[in-house]
């Protein structure tokens, strides 16, 4: 039998990809590994019963916690973090570096003994803050458009791919993913370990409690749906910063795909993203958006002033997980601010509160 160990299983990739693996193959044992630290994640625990997803409570800054799970498994995947690109701005550091380096070194360990495959979910945060702040923008009715008027290594019309810039200060949190990146690539050369690395953009879906400084996305679906407030912070307060969107259930089809081809691909990084096209939005187009689920039309607050880590233009080039795997992300942008709509409208009662 097939077992698959999901560390952060119970947050919001993790829970997706363990019910997507047992949905896909019910006779797989799935093991959800989680501290359940991030509020909304305990939701999760009675649906997992229902689908015979095994929970176990642990912390991925205690290596014993992981050793005390039984057996071996075929696949790994690595989705525990601290996710917040604001963490230890003006702040201590101890629980991030704690979670997502120590964490990942801890992940590491028990892998290379009990675990086949694993693939570790970083992020684009890893690209360092002023070269992206740099980028030849020009601004548009709804959205900042790159111009292209410069040669820049690592960015096209596509967005940006695994060459552009690293070495330059990115924040405390891109700088503990980069950091475990490292890690897992001296794990594949010394210990022979098999895994890869993702770079995901912003990822965005149903079951994700999203707040101002995480999974935004949902955040904005959920103040429009119940009228809540929202502002357009930074770069002029106008809300035509740019990200791309990823569903997790086209992430999950393109793990199956690199575990099904780990030996020609270990200790290799791939940037994966919605892409330029239907993938991307700014948070102007996605007030639309949502105003058009909802029916709801917020007056949303202004904040000219820009923090520190944010960003203004990030869109995933993923031509190098397509010419590998033939990955193309599926689900665009109005088809995931749907599905989030239809999630909250159904647990309403739950998750309302949770949004407030």
């Amino acid at each position: 039998m097939t077992r698959v160990l999901v560390t952060g299983g119970a947050g919001f990739v993790g829970s997706n990809f363990c019910k997507l693996y047992k949905e896909r193959n019910p006779s797989w044992e799935v093991v959800a590994f989680d501290n359940l630290r991030r509020r909304g994640s305990e939701i999760n625990l009675s649906d997992f019963a229902k689908r015979g997803i095994r929970f176990v409570h642990g912390d991925i800054r205690h290596l014993s916690d992981l050793q005390d799970i039984d057996g071996r498994f075929d696949i790994m995947i690595e989705a525990s973090a601290e996710p917040s690109v604001h963490a230890g701005i003006g702040g201590g550091t101890d629980y991030l570096f704690d979670t997502n380096l120590s964490g990942t070194r801890n992940a590491l360990e028990y892998a290379r003994r009990s675990c086949d495959n694993v693939v570790f979910l970083s992020t684009s945060r890893v690209y360092s803050i002023d070269p992206l702040r740099n980028l030849p923008l020009s601004e548009g009715t709804t959205r900042l458009e790159y111009t292209g008027s410069e040669r820049i290594v690592g960015i096209s019309a596509r967005g940006i791919d695994e060459s552009f810039e690293t070495r330059l200060p990115r924040s405390f949190y891109g700088a503990s993913k980069l950091a475990s990146e490292l890690l897992i690539q001296e794990y594949v050369f010394h210990h022979k370990l098999k895994a890869v690395v993702n770079r995901c953009g912003v990822i965005a879906g149903p079951g994700q409690f999203g707040k101002v400084d995480q999974g935004v996305f949902t955040l904005w679906v959920a103040r429009h749906l119940w009228q809540g407030t929202l502002s357009y912070t930074g770069f002029g307060g106008k809300g035509l910063q740019v990200r791309d969107l990823l569903h997790p259930r086209d992430l999950f089809d393109l793990v199956e795909s690199q575990v099904s081809s780990i030996e020609k691909y270990s200790g290799e990084i791939f940037n994966v993203g919605g892409g330029p096209d239907d993938g991307s939005v700014s948070l102007l187009e996605l007030s639309r958006l949502c105003e058009k689920e909802t029916g709801n039309a917020l007056s949303i607050k202004s904040i000219p002033e820009t923090n520190p880590v944010d960003i203004p233009w990030y869109i995933s080039d993923f031509s190098r997980a397509h010419a590998c795997f033939g990955w193309t992300p599926k689900t665009k942008v109005p088809e995931i601010v749907s599905e989030i709509s239809n999630w909250l409208k159904a647990n309403e009662a739950l998750l309302k509160p949770l949004f407030a």
